[in-house]
């Protein structure tokens, strides 16, 4: 005992805290070797383990099996020198074995030692965990060595020491405190792999080994810049851009997004979103950090919510006046191929994605599990719905849901047998219908028989589910013609795309469509036979030159308007017809001077004369009427649909000059062929079974144009009075729309329900009810209407309150009448859309949630409003705050900097993101 006293160091000896008894040596030898304490009982995963020196090690086992406390064999204090390759940084050796180096003790077999023996002066314990890799247990002698670096000073790396079972929040946490970084400044790791290039360490929950983190390689921390940016996000030529940019401090929340070619949509929309207090303040403070669902199948790794709350910061940095998000739009682009390119798309579709993703990002769900939903069955409604909010909460729990997802009351009866089904589900927005109206306004044009009176543009109110007829029953009212003296056709292209029948409905015709309504006799008919007067239906067509050995035409191109002209039937011939056509274009045709007309051998002309009408007179030109006409092709009509239409189809310029018959006679101005519905195509032979309907083409010389055709004449109209009349609409209120969205309606063809009573798809009556509302409601205006034969942007001037929205009436859970202010909400951003369905423009009114001051936003402009200028047609989206969370917000303190950062949860390691280290 004497021994072991006095070779004590002197560390051991004064000024310790007391140490265990000094035993004797077989109980030593019992306590380090076997029993709970011994260096024999098996490893536990995560507890410390020691490295003693086997030199030092061996000689203690010789001391204790000699049982002689005073012997010489007393190994003195514990010495591990062989075991480090200097004694300044006191780094272990490569390549140590175990059994022949050193040898591996609990660390309550350890401490025993250390209390009997001290450990040799300014020695450094070695300490190593337990780890578990594949189901085994082993001491982890090698920890991995990283080099820790600063983003700001790459070239001076410190060396630190993690086990493989570590986290990757433990590196970055060792990193902020190595290099001194405030708790308020937001940091994230980078590692350089093998190919030079440097990857995010996203998910900072994931250990060292699943990170798969080697010894050597540099991990980077980067520190997010005063302006919300990462100095690795920031292009090198930007550099004299954002040292203005640093130097500028304006309001947070006032800054512009830039336009990146028809994105005005996504800005709208980022912009209604980051004025929502709550999320923005989830963003600001990191609380984000803590939730970040990198395992979710249904979600983007991360990455929305992380590109998201990058634009938030650098929007409420107060640093910038606008911001480029090319980083968002690419990631939007990737995770939804529908917004890939520079396309024109729809800020609530990008809305709901946005919300979608974010939700999925950020859901603190990590497994769903499976949930059947469950129908009312007579139980109460309080019941039923508390049930599926729980449910929907088992599945979906995340800052998206506390703040934007409310819970409908759907209730559906069969007509049949009339069961009833209850359910309850959430909703993350309101899209309510508008009241639409039943009346339509088209515009035409009204071609009269007179040919003085030039074509007049009309504007006509008829139903929207009407007919043809009521068209030429309005067009009446102005003009004075009789409905049954009109005929109504879709011009397209210089010919007839179709010619309607008064039955067909007026939602074939689109608002794009040019209209014609032709004034014909009382007597006329396109298609029977009986009537006294045929409509023929008119094309006018050009020569086109082209020169060649024999400097012949080859070919013919429609040019000015179509025509319908009454033609009585005893007058069908073509010198008739020609005569006839040469009245009806009196108007801005010129008749030849006696001084044109040629001196030739008038006797050889009038047997040529007396020959062409010995072949062509009337009898030939009515056979063609009697259904003798063969039209090739898909534009051949049948006798009881008039014509018919074919596809758009361009010119046929088909060489023919030997087909051209030859009906030119002295002084005309013009030949007359029998043409298809197209006007390209000859009907030269006609087939006596068939009844389609010709068309006659007024083929003109190019010279003879020029003289007589005065085309500046032909085109030229007149506006009715009505044109200046505009449908006045009536603005509705916005309580009007969500009444409608509450109004039972019977389920469409296309969505039947299946009755688990009747046991078949039934179209049930179905009524949605609001049960509970969110803190932040979003409501979508369905201002764009689409059919089968229409599309239509309604541009309906909806008031809506900016202030004390009232839902009261419309919640139909038993309400607290000590708390009002659970069902008023106020306005805090609207999403605007202006123009029509082609294309358009988005911009975004808000109110700020610091200053309470609304602004708009035009893409990257940014300009103060009044209250008053909110309100418009082009009001789209609304988002409305509940005013019990409005004065919740306002008696916080006003928010300064953010909190630290926390790391997310879950384990898979996420998809690589590359940084460009400058």
């Amino acid at each position: 005992m004497a021994a072991v006293a006095a070779n004590l160091p002197p560390e051991v000896k004064d000024g310790d805290p007391p140490r265990e008894e000094v035993r004797d040596l077989d109980s030593q030898r019992r306590e380090v070797e076997n029993g709970e304490s011994g260096r024999e009982r098996p490893l536990r995963a995560g507890e410390s383990w020691f490295l003693v020196g086997q030199h030092w090690y061996k000689q203690w086992e010789v001391y204790v099996k000699g049982r002689d406390q005073d012997s010489s064999t007393f190994p003195g204090c514990i010495n591990n020198a062989k075991l480090f390759e200097d004694q300044v940084n006191w780094n272990l050796k490569k390549g140590l074995v175990e059994g022949e180096d050193y040898v591996l003790l609990p660390a309550a077999a350890w401490n025993y030692l250390v209390s009997w023996y001290g450990l040799e002066h300014g020695q450094p314990p070695i300490e190593r965990k337990v780890v578990e890799l594949r189901g085994i247990y082993k001491v982890e002698v090698y920890p991995v060595e990283l080099l820790l670096v600063q983003h700001s000073a790459m070239d001076t790396p410190h060396t630190a020491q993690f086990s493989q079972t570590d986290s990757v929040d433990l590196v970055l946490r060792a990193a902020r405190e190595q290099f001194v970084v405030s708790p308020q400044e937001e940091t994230r790791l980078w590692v350089k792999n093998a190919e030079g290039s440097f990857e995010r360490l996203c998910n900072t929950r994931v250990t060292v080994l699943d990170a798969a983190l080697k010894s050597g390689q540099l991990v980077v921390m980067e520190t997010r810049s005063k302006d919300g940016t990462w100095p690795s996000k920031q292009p090198r030529t930007a550099s004299s851009a954002l040292k203005e940019d640093e130097n500028f401090q304006g309001q947070p929340g006032i800054c512009g997004l830039t336009n990146l070619g028809n994105t005005c949509f996504m800005n709208s929309a980022l912009q209604c979103l980051s004025n929502v207090p709550q999320l923005t303040e989830y963003f600001l403070k990191n609380r984000y950090l803590e939730e970040l669902n990198f395992c979710n199948p249904l979600g983007m790794k991360g990455e929305i919510a992380e590109a998201y709350a990058d634009l938030v910061k650098q929007a409420w940095s107060g640093h910038h006046r606008s911001i480029v998000p090319n980083v968002f739009k690419t990631k939007v682009g990737h995770f939804a191929s529908q917004f890939l390119g520079y396309q024109q798309h729809d800020s609530q579709e990008l809305l709901s994605f946005l919300l979608d993703g974010l939700h999925e990002d950020l859901n603190r769900v990590k497994k769903k599990e499976y949930v059947e939903l469950c129908d009312a069955a007579g139980r109460p409604d309080h019941e039923v719905a508390q049930e599926a909010w729980q449910n929907h909460k088992r599945r979906n729990d995340s800052v998206i849901v506390d703040t934007f997802h409310g819970l409908f009351k759907s209730t559906l009866v069969c007509p049949d047998c009339g069961n009833v089904s209850v359910t309850f589900d959430p909703f993350c927005y309101l899209s309510v219908p508008l009241p639409v109206s039943h009346k339509r306004v088209m515009e035409v044009f009204f071609v009269s028989m007179d040919p003085r009176r030039k074509p007049e543009q009309h504007r006509l109110v008829v139903p929207k589910k009407g007919k043809i007829s009521d068209l030429c029953v309005a067009l009446a009212k102005h003009t004075g013609v009789s409905p049954e003296r009109m005929m109504v056709a879709d011009v397209f292209s210089h010919r007839f795309y179709k010619i309607f029948q008064l039955e067909e409905s007026l939602s074939t015709i689109l608002d794009r469509d040019d209209i014609f309504i032709y004034e014909v006799s009382g007597r006329s008919s396109i298609t029977e036979n009986t009537r006294e007067d045929v409509v023929i239906p008119i094309y006018l067509r050009e020569r086109t030159p082209a020169r060649d050995y024999n400097n012949s035409y080859y070919g013919l191109m429609l040019f000015g308007h179509p025509l319908l002209v009454s033609v009585p039937r005893d007058r069908l011939s073509w010198d008739a017809l020609y005569h006839i056509l040469l009245y009806r274009l009196s108007r801005y045709v010129t008749r030849p001077s006696s001084d044109d007309e040629d001196d030739g051998d008038e006797k050889g002309e009038e047997e040529e004369d007396k020959r062409i009408d010995k072949d062509e007179a009337s009898p030939s030109l009515e056979m063609q009427w009697g259904g003798s006409s063969q039209d090739p092709g898909p534009e051949q009509a049948g006798p009881s649909s008039g014509v018919a239409s074919g596809s758009r189809a361009p010119v046929d310029n088909s060489p023919g000059p030997s087909h051209w018959p030859q009906r030119a006679r002295r002084k005309h101005l013009f030949t007359l062929q029998t043409v298809n519905s197209n006007g390209t195509s000859d009907r030269s032979n006609f087939n006596e079974d068939t009844h389609a309907q010709p068309y006659i083409a007024i083929d003109w010389d190019p010279e003879m144009k020029k003289r007589y055709y005065d085309e500046v004449e032909a085109e030229g109209y007149v506006k009715h009075d009505c044109v200046g009349y505009v449908l006045k609409k009536a603005p509705v209120r916005l309580q009007e729309c969500i009444e409608l969205f509450t109004t039972v309606e019977t389920l469409e063809k296309e969505n039947p329900w299946y009755c688990p009573s009747c046991k078949q798809h039934q179209l049930a009556t179905k009524k949605l009810d609001l049960w509970t509302l969110p803190e932040t409601l979003i409501i979508h205006l369905k201002r764009f209407s689409y059919t089968k034969f229409s599309r239509e942007k309604l541009d309906t001037l909806v008031e809506f309150p900016i202030r004390d929205l009232d839902f009261s009436e419309f919640v139909i859970k038993p309400q607290n009448e000590s708390a009002p202010e659970l069902y008023k909400y106020d306005l805090i951003a609207v999403s605007n859309h202006y123009g029509g369905l082609r294309d358009g423009h988005y911009t975004t009114f808000a109110c700020n949630k610091d200053s309470g001051q609304w602004h708009y936003f035009d893409d990257n402009s940014v300009s103060p409003v009044t209250e008053n200028q909110i309100e418009s047609k082009a009001a789209y989206v609304l988002f409305y705050q509940r005013q019990d969370v409005a004065r919740r917000l306002q008696s916080k303190p006003q928010p300064g900097l953010s909190d630290p950062p926390a790391p997310p949860a879950c384990d898979p390691l996420p998809k690589s993101e590359f940084m460009d280290i400058n």
